[in-house]
């Protein structure tokens, strides 16, 4: 599912995302957005929210440039792992909750070619506009002609419609942490089918996702991924659940984040739950961590059932060997 650090490069952007990027930056001078891309960096690392970072369009393609890779990156990571838990869901509508520039709904058109509508909701106006102008360029029908809807559905103010694939990407950091609770539990109610969580990697942003899943859990969702069982998670601190993916970076990418290397590693933490309806199965187990290898054989740090275990695979083991000799951080099995 998920490369470490040895693995292939992901993708990275739809090409035709990239083109519609590309013809909004046409003619717009590039310091401008370096310099907007690091005050949001600052913004963020001081703990602040979108509201507080986006505040025109500048602030919004800066936002897009320096964070959307990074985040179409995790999602689609996640919505590939989703689809291996649950093959036969194939979504009609889709919810995305926190829209921002619309990353999550593009991940998702292009995991879910069934999809026909695609809903987008963002309390920021600078990311509503400019979600609804990349999504023209779209080659999917439902990202083409998707609502966006500027509302604030954490306050509750603004109504939800049903839909099939409910999606909240990077949304949960930007509430205070007694909120998470009640927003995960409001966006399950509108969920008809499978309902996606994906937060930054942190020791926080796993914390975030732990509440959710324990509401859900109560609510009545199945837990699909990455967990292999509905039990409190094993994990106990300093230790997190977190993965990654490695994605390209464009030469624009490496302008706004004043990097030098041509390829990121974005951490995240992440949940999937389906309700009862929707025929899906958790893997056996999960790997939390690179596999360690050696000339004797590998090492897997495994989420069971039974909880945490370090399991040796010896090359002697044919069988065993031949099974689990490619298998990577965050993969199920």
């Amino acid at each position: 599912m998920i490369a470490d650090g040895a693995a292939a490069v992901n993708a990275g952007l739809p090409w035709d995302l990239r083109a519609a990027i590309g013809r909004l930056l046409e003619g717009r001078p590039r310091s401008a957005l370096v310099a907007k891309a690091a005050r949001l960096s600052e913004i963020y690392r001081a703990g602040g929210n979108s509201r507080e970072a986006i505040a025109d369009e500048t602030g919004a393609l800066a936002y897009t440039l320096a964070r959307m890779p990074a985040t179409y990156a995790a999602v689609a990571a996640v919505l590939a792992e989703a689809a291996r838990r649950a093959p036969d869901f194939s979504p009609h509508t889709s919810l995305d909750a926190g829209a921002g520039p619309g990353t999550a709904s593009w991940a998702c058109a292009e995991r879910y070619p069934t999809l026909a509508s695609i809903s987008m909701m963002d309390a920021s106006p600078a990311f509503i506009d400019l979600a609804r102008r990349l999504a023209r360029d779209s080659v999917h029908p439902a990202l083409r002609d998707s609502t966006s809807a500027l509302g604030d559905f954490v306050r509750g103010d603004a109504p939800l419609p049903e839909s099939d694939l409910a999606i909240a990407a990077y949304v949960l950091a930007e509430l205070a942490d007694s909120a998470c609770e009640e927003v995960a539990a409001r966006l399950w109610m509108a969920c008809a089918g499978l309902f996606v969580l994906v937060e930054p990697g942190t020791p926080a942003g796993y914390k975030r996702i732990m509440t959710a899943r324990e509401r859900l859990i109560a609510e009545g969702a199945a837990v699909l991924a990455p967990c292999p069982h509905a039990h409190v998670c094993p994990l106990r601190m300093p230790d997190w659940c977190h993965f990654a993916a490695r994605l390209p970076r464009s030469r624009d990418h490496m302008l706004a984040k004043t990097a030098t290397v041509p390829f990121e590693d974005e951490k995240f933490s992440y949940l999937v739950v389906a309700r009862p309806h929707v025929i899906g199965a958790r893997a056996g187990g999960r790997v939390l961590a690179p596999p360690r290898r050696n000339k004797a054989g590998l090492t897997l740090k495994l989420c069971r059932a039974d909880g945490i275990a370090d399991v040796a695979v010896a090359r002697r083991d044919r069988t065993a060997f031949a099974r689990l000799r490619h298998a990577r951080w965050g993969d199920g099995y």
